[in-house]
């Protein structure tokens, strides 16, 4: 068996081009650990029926029109939009969400999500879950992974690339491209505290001088929540069943 070939796309620009990628033998995994991947695989864990992600705050009140059930989820800047049920602190998202849809729209996370719509399977990554996805993708066996590190605004970020690297070294037998080589280069150098890593991160300082530390607490947790998260063709990001 041919080895699969791991892509890291590690910033917005190269997100932008992800439309116009053929993606359709690909399993893409996409990282946005600071928050909002790690809010919809916690609303998850608590029995949340799913997750859709908008790409604009005026497309999530068009969806919240037609779904007057849902909940409204997300930020702009880091905090909860005006008018919205919740914010995109895994924290805020308990029984609350439980059994209801939620709909949500972030800065970068939800933008990348929809970029990668057209993958063959579209996975919902984070350090909290990454065991579950990496057995996910070891059952997949595809040709292509696509990991997509949603970064912050335009620019990088720290604990998106540092997950890419991690759910790297799980997998066995790959090749790597070179953007996926820095991914795990960072990754085994800060492998040994992995906490503090994402305490120095941009967005993990950035939480703390908020006074949320305990989020970035709650993002860096390996593979605390066995949750399997999956975004449908119907653009619904789900817990989805292990492959056999």
């Amino acid at each position: 068996m041919n080895q699969p070939v791991i892509d890291v796309i590690l910033s917005p620009a190269e997100i932008d081009l992800l439309p116009r990628r053929d993606l359709g033998g690909a399993v893409a995994v996409v990282f946005d650990v600071l928050r909002a991947t790690s809010t919809m695989i916690t609303a998850l864990s608590h029995g949340a029926a799913g997750i859709r992600p908008a790409r604009t705050i005026e497309e999530a009140l068009e969806l919240k029109a037609a779904m007057p059930g849902a909940l409204l989820g997300g930020e702009r800047h880091g905090e909860r939009i005006e008018g919205f049920d919740l914010g995109n602190s895994p924290l805020e998202y308990g029984e609350n969400v439980r059994e209801r849809e939620i709909i949500t729209t972030t800065t970068n996370g939800t933008i990348a999500l929809r970029a990668v719509e057209g993958a063959a399977s579209v996975l919902a990554g984070a350090i909290l879950n990454i065991d579950a996805t990496a057995e996910q993708l070891m059952k997949l066996a595809p040709g292509e992974i696509v990991i997509v590190c949603a970064g912050t605004f335009r620019d990088a970020a720290l604990e998106d690339i540092l997950a890419a690297g991690l759910l790297i070294s799980l997998l066995p037998d790959r090749e790597l491209t070179d953007s996926a080589r820095v991914a795990l280069a960072l990754y085994r150098q800060e492998e040994w505290d992995v906490h503090s890593a994402m305490r120095r991160a941009k967005n993990g300082r950035a939480l703390i001088a908020k006074g949320r530390e305990a989020e970035v607490e709650w993002c860096s947790r390996i593979s605390a929540l066995p949750i399997l998260a999956e975004m449908g063709r119907d653009g619904v990001v789900r817990q989805a069943a292990p492959r056999a």
